[in-house]
């Protein structure tokens, strides 16, 4: 007697932490749907940005090198942007981000000299004479990169 009331508890145990285990793996299952979804929201706000940005510096509604320093910041923030080699498909880009990441933006500028400034400005400004058909050319490849991921 004794016997059948101990494997009746032990079942009653193992049914209840079944249960547990069900109801935990449910959670789980909710929350990496949860995790997959905020990434696929947050991998598409940085495609669309990407590409507004993209069409802004073709339609000249954006400076070269403005647009070069967000589009490598967001390029960098894609998931696998090693992997996908960024630098090398769209190199004037990131040439002319590599050139200019050194020159202070916003707040920073203000601690600088009107002079210093200035010369900075004048030299980012010959950098995208020089290099605005490759830029362009990179703007382009871009634009249909995104589109082509967004299919």
């Amino acid at each position: 007697m004794m016997l059948w009331v101990f494997a009746a508890i032990g079942a009653l145990i193992i049914l209840g932490l079944s249960i547990y285990a069900g109801i935990l793996f449910s959670r789980l299952h909710k929350q990496n749907k949860e995790i997959a979804a905020g990434e696929a929201k947050r991998l598409e706000y940085i495609h669309e940005s990407i590409a507004t940005i993209a069409l802004a510096m073709q339609q000249g509604q954006c400076e070269l090198s403005e647009g070069c320093i967000r589009l490598a910041v967001l390029l960098d923030n894609v998931p696998n942007a090693e992997q996908q080699g960024f630098a090398k498909r769209f190199p004037a880009i990131h040439s002319m981000f590599e050139k200019i990441k050194h020159m202070p933006t916003h707040d920073a500028r203000k601690t600088y000299p009107k002079k210093e400034i200035r010369k900075m400005d004048r030299e980012r400004e010959k950098l995208e004479v020089e290099m605005e058909a490759d830029i362009q050319t990179d703007v382009v490849a871009i634009i249909a990169w995104v589109k082509s991921v967004r299919a």
